[in-house]
Parts: C-alpha cells; structure tokens; sequence
C-alpha cells in the first residue's frame, strides 16, 4: 500500500498536487460551517445518563423547556453615581429587559465571509429581571443566548447585544456589568486577541527560520506550510463530516487542537522526508530525483505510517471512555491524523518528486562534502560514554517527576480569574450575594406516584436545603405546567466551579435531598457543581481504563514495526518517563509555584496521549534508522553514532517546530496549562528522550536491543555503510572498459 501510493504519487506528481489543492481549498471554506453543528457547549452533555447531573439535566429539557443549546449572561445595572435604586430606577430597569427582548440582534459579518458559508446566529434574545440586591446597589438580568460561547458567530451576537443593552442603560443613566461563561470567554479573547496574532506569527516565522537555517532554501522554507494547510482544509472537513454522520458532538476546544496537532505532526513529516531526500541526492548524486524522491517515501513512509498509527491506536482508546468530550476527541483527532498521514503518503512524496533538486535552491550544500558537526559530536559523545548520558538523563527526568508530589485536578473551566471585565461583576455581585446567584445549583424532582407536586408537598425538601452550611439561599419551588416536576434552585455561597462548590454538592446537598424527598418522587441535583462533580468521577475511572489499553495498544505497534520484544519495551519506559516528568513539572509550575488549584482535569489523560503518541514518533525514526545502520558490518555503537549523526537534525527540528505550534495555544484563554505540558513534553521526548537516552541504552545494548531477532550486516555492504548496489560509481568506473589485447607471455603463461 505504501509502495503503491508513494509510486504513484512520485511518477504523477503534478497530477496528486493539483488534486490536493482543489480539495484543500472547497473543504478549507466547509469546514467552519459543519464544526459550527457538531460542536456541543455544555459540559453535562457528555456525561453518561447514569449520572445524577445528566438525569436533572434531561428533566430541565423535558419538563421545564431548558433550552441545551442555550448560554446564560447575567447582567448587572446600577446607578451611574453609585445610589441606591429607587422605584423608579426598578422600573426602568424592567422596561429596559423588556425593550431589548424585544430586539433582534444581527450577527455582524467580515466582508471577506461568504455568507453561504458561515451560520447565521442571529436571534432575539430572551431577557428578563432576575433579582435585586438587598442593599439596593443593583439589580440583575438574565439574558439567554442560543448557541456555544465558543462559537465566534454567537461571540458576535453578544458583543452587538452588550454594546446595545451598555448604550440602552447609559441614556437613562446607569452603568452595567456582564457575567457568566459567555461573557467571561469573549473578555478573554478580546483580551488576548493580540497575542492571539502575535502568537500565530511567531509559530509561522519559527517554521520558515528553521527551515531556512537547516536548508538554506526558499522552497523548503515556505512548501510545508502550504502542504500542511492543503491537508488540513480537507482534514477539518473530515473531522466534521464524520462527526454529522456518527452523531458525535464534538467540544469546542476540540477544532483548535486539531488544527494545532496536524501542523506539528505535518511539518514533522514533511521534514524526515527532507532531510533523508537530501541525505540521499548527497550519496548518489548520479540518481534522477523522482527515482530519489519515490526510494526516500518508500523508505520514510514506512516509519511515519507507524507514527502516525500510533497517534491513531492512542486517541482510539477514547472510545473506551465514559465521558464524552474523551470518546468525541479520539474519533476527532484519529480521522484529522488518517487524512495527515494520507497526504505523507501522497502530497508530500509528489512535492519531492516535482521540486527534486530545486528543492533546496539556491544552497549548494547538496555539492559540498559534508562535515561531521554537532549532530556528529552529539553521536560520539552518548556512544562514548552511555552510562553518563543515561544516568544525566534519568536525574534531569526525575526531578521533574518529582513535582508530581501532591498532585490536586481543577475541574473548574480554566481562565483567567479575577482579570477579566466578567469577573470583576461576578465579583461585585458576590459582596451582595452569594456567589451561586449567576449559576445556581438545582433539585429537580419528578412525580413517580403520577400524584400532582405541590409547594407545601415540597416545604421539608426546602427547609433541609436552607438549613445546609453553604447554601446562602433557596428559591420557592417552581412547578412544571402538568404539576409532575418540580424545580428548586440553591444559590451556594461558594464559587460553582471551586472544589468547595463540588463538595457541597456531593456531600450535605446530596445528602439532604436522598433523605428529604418527598414520597412518591425522584430528585436528581443539577447545575455546574453537580456536573464538575460527576466529570471528576467519570474522568478518574477513564484514567483507569485508557492509560493501560494505550499502553498495550502502543507496545504492540512498536513489536510489530522493530520486530523485537526487547525494543518496544525500552521505547514504551522511555516515553512513559517522559510524560511523568511533563506532568511533574506542570504540577510544579501551576499548582506549586503559581498557587493554582491544581492541574486541568483534562491534562493528565491528553498529555499522556499527545506525549506518549507524539514522542513515539520521534523514537521509531531514531529506532528506524539505529536497525539500518546495524545491519552494517562494524561495532554497535558506530551504527548508533551514525543513526544520531543523520537524525538528530530532523528530530531536533520538527521537535522544535511541534513544541513552537503547541506553545501557541497559550494565547487561547484557559490552555496555558496544556500549552505549556505540551510544548515541554515535546521537547523532552525530542531533544532528551530520542536524541540521548534511547541511543545510549542502544549502545548499552548493542544488537541485543532487537532480541531475538538480530539485525545482520547486508551482504556486500562496505564499513562505511553502503551495499554494492547503493555505493556511488566513480567516473571511471562507469566508463565502460576496453578489452585488453593478448600478448605472447600471455600466452605462454597460460598454455605452460
């Protein structure tokens, strides 16, 4: 299959780029629109239905009309100097929610936005009062917008509302303030919008300046980003077109790890093709470069369709989750790799083949003999002295293990706490209320006896609620319009998303509820507390289940691909070190240093397959090529110095660009955490793990390393590593001979 495709793709190259570029460009402008109807914004939907906060989430869907697409802005006025509200004030406050119900709000759209191509979110949204400060100081709004706060269209809509409702209540001489998650993701973004540019900027120039400073090429510098965009067009759109056919709902975060992912792991790709097309136009400068580029994609193909079926046997273990934000992302980011490693197979074999020389114009490096520099001294150092290089490595690892040491999970929604303009009126609201009063916690009840609910039939429920140390207060129960369900919302005095918040929830609140429900009904506890409560849950039994059956599924890959059992386990110790020292040292920054709650919730099981899967990559082309060079007649460790020498320059660059692409998503408000993991995950399992540690145990090891089947020296093969076949003819031996004229001492020594 692989010869098949790198066949075609070298002997028709102009053909596969043209269709590459077609697909590139029609699915790049889809994509948008299909992501913007399988991305799901609420975290409880993910939940399984087992779980006591899905169970009143459905029941707020079905019996009270909830809207599961819909986001909540709270909105606070005030008097502009600061007095207390007066009647008057309170009025014009209820005519202002009833004035901007009224208005329909128009999603503004860039002039460059085709509209076919991008949904309409506008809507009239739904406002009215919620409450007053006791003191008078304020009064609240509820406002509900349909759609995901990550969705830039829904973005759009609340900024055109804010500015008008801002407008609206400034003519009358108040002041506002807006909160909740909507409100609190555009500040962030709005905030960071120019890091955001900054930051995309910076990941572009560090491709092209690496790319430059190795090849000193203009087309090596600039192909792999137009590659890597033309896969990831068609890439998204299948991502999304899978998803709207299996019903999956995908999380918004989801689209921009994906888009961030298939940038490292192409250019990553893109460069082992380089360098070894390079390496080999060098050793045979007499070979027609199709024929080059089709023996380099055959050869390197087979490494990276391992690599890439790796990260694919990583995420597939997602499917294995309960929670449903893991088992969407696998899916995701299995397809978006498939689509990758296609255009490996395909895209990139016909840009070699097309380019050939040219390629790395106008460097003339492929005409220079080639000096042995740091790639060369960095061999003969690990091989000279392992032991030193292993145990440098072990130390440097663990003491970045080490900050796993009271390691807490966050399962709050990241951010920026208390910098934004969101948070600062959550804030204000807070000294006047209780903290829950934007996102309160709710029992929901529902009749099992088929008898109606009544307030009084739910007075001891409420009275047990108001009586729990944390809850600041209860709202009078609400009836459904058939009387069969029953809500009764508790506005907490801590923050929703704390763990304080969590243990209420799952301790008294629970508690009350089981003991003090009414006969003949069920109550279920919902809101953002209950729903962080029950994904703590489901995320720590994913752990238990995922992180071995990667694992497994890895090893066997790298069993099937080295053909050893002594290989894979060294790679799988190496790796699994190297996500410990990651994880370690985030804990030791965000928790330890910075005072943080604790690490995302998410982090440990992303990071282990971004890093175990992504850093794998990195060991099969050191490993790859440490069994080529093996089977050269020679000493072990000069096969191993050999394989560093020709691959630490392509690891350690597309280590660098991949940690470069994932340190971007630091500019998106609430991924500081896995940019940070991420980008030094990366680096790790590039720079330490690849390029020191696994060759030293190599050279440790010996041939041993591939137990039981050894590699052997090729037959015909020179001390310098090169078969008859591939050794480069001088001019003269590729003159054909003249036939030598008999003489007569010939002659008689022959017939004598």
């Amino acid at each position: 299959m692989i010869r098949a495709l790198t066949r075609y793709s070298t002997r028709h190259p102009w053909k596969v780029i043209a269709l590459w570029a077609v697909l590139g460009v029609a699915l790049a402008g889809l994509a948008p629109m299909l992501i913007a109807r399988v991305t799901e914004h609420q975290t409880g939907n993910f939940l399984p239905r087992g779980y006591d906060s899905a169970a009143a989430l459905r029941i707020a869907e079905e019996r009270f009309g909830v809207d599961p697409d819909a986001t909540t802005v709270t909105v606070l006025v005030a008097r502009s100097d600061g007095r207390a509200l007066g009647a008057a004030d309170r009025t014009a406050i209820e005519a202002g929610a009833a004035e901007l119900a009224r208005r329909r709000v128009v999603m503004p759209r860039a002039d460059d936005q085709p509209s076919f191509l991008v949904p309409d979110r506008s809507q009239t949204p739904r406002v009215v009062p919620a409450m007053t400060a006791p003191d008078l100081s304020f009064g609240l709004l509820s406002v509900q917008l349909a759609g995901s706060p990550a969705d830039p269209g829904v973005q759009g809509v609340y900024r055109t509302f804010r500015d008008g409702a801002r407008a609206y209540f400034a003519e009358a001489g108040m002041r506002t303030g807006f909160t909740g998650p909507l409100a609190d993701t555009v500040d962030r973004a709005d905030d960071n919008r120019t890091a955001t540019i900054v930051g995309g900027a910076l990941v572009t120039g560090l491709i092209v300046l690496l790319n430059v400073l190795v090849f000193r090429s203009v087309l090596a510098a600039v192909l792999p980003l137009l590659a890597v965009a033309m896969i990831g067009g068609v890439a998204g759109a299948a991502v999304a077109g899978a998803a709207v056919l299996t019903g999956r709902k995908l999380d918004p975060g989801t689209p921009g790890l994906i888009n961030v992912v298939l940038l490292g792991i192409g250019i990553d790709y893109l460069l082992f093709l380089l360098f070894r097309f390079r390496e080999q136009l060098r050793a045979r400068p007499e070979q027609p470069a199709r024929e080059a580029a089709a023996q380099v994609a055959r050869r390197v193909g087979t490494a990276i369709t391992s690599a890439a079926l790796t990260i694919v046997a990583a995420f597939a273990t997602l499917g294995l989750a309960t929670f449903g934000q893991f088992r969407s992302l696998g899916p995701a980011i299995a397809v978006a790799v498939l689509v990758m490693l296609l255009g490996s197979l395909t895209l990139f074999p016909a840009l070699l083949a097309a380019a050939g020389r040219k390629m790395f114009w106008p460097s003339r490096s492929l005409h220079r003999e080639v000096r042995d520099g740091r790639a060369a001294r960095l061999g003969a150092l690990v091989t000279r002295r392992p032991v030193a290089a292993v145990a440098a490595s072990l130390a440097l690892l663990g003491v970045l293990t080490a900050g796993l040491t009271g390691i807490r999970m966050d399962y709050g929604q990241g951010g920026s706490g208390g910098r934004t303009a969101a948070a600062a009126t959550a804030a204000e609201i807070a000294r006047s209320l209780p903290a829950g009063v934007s996102d309160p916690t709710s029992v929901l009840l529902t009749a099992t006896d088929g008898a109606e609910l009544t307030a009084a039939r739910l007075d001891g429920l409420s009275r047990a609620l108001r009586e729990v140390d944390g809850v600041g207060q209860v709202a009078p129960a609400v009836l459904n319009g058939d009387h069969r369900a029953a809500r009764i919302d508790l506005y907490p005095t801590v923050d929703p998303q704390s763990q304080q918040a969590r243990d209420l929830v799952t301790g008294p609140i629970r508690a009350v509820v089981a003991r003090h429900t009414p006969a003949g009904t069920a109550g279920h506890v919902g809101g953002t507390a209950a729903v962080l409560a029950d994904v703590s849950t489901a995320v720590d039994h994913d752990l238990a289940v995922v992180l071995p059956v990667a694992a497994a599924l890895i090893g066997l890959i790298l069993l099937l691909l080295l053909r050893s059992l002594l290989a894979p386990v060294v790679l799988l110790l190496s790796v699994g070190l190297g996500f410990a020292a990651t994880l370690g040292a985030a804990t030791l920054l965000f928790q330890h240093a910075l005072g943080g709650p604790g690490v995302s919730f998410t982090l440990p099981l992303v990071l282990f397959l971004f890093v175990v899967a992504l850093g794998t990559d990195y060991n099969i082309l050191i490993t790859d090529r440490i069994r080529e060079e093996m089977r050269r007649p020679g000493p072990a460790r000069a096969a191993v110095a050999r394989a560093v020498r020709h691959t630490a320059p392509a690891v350690a660059t597309a280590g660098l660009v991949l940690a470069g692409s994932f340190a971007t998503l630091a500019t998106n408000p609430g991924s500081e955490q896995v940019a940070f993991a991420m980008a030094l995950g990366i680096l790790l399992s590039a720079l330490v793990l690849s390029l020191v540690l696994v060759p030293a145990l190599a050279a440790l090891l010996g041939r041993g390393l591939w137990w039981p089947v050894r590699p052997r020296p090729a037959v015909g093969a020179d001390p310098a590593g090169r078969t008859a076949a591939s050794r480069p003819r001088s001019a003269s031996a590729r003159r054909p001979r003249r036939p030598r004229r008999p003489n007569s001492s010939a002659g008689a020594n022959c017939s004598g």
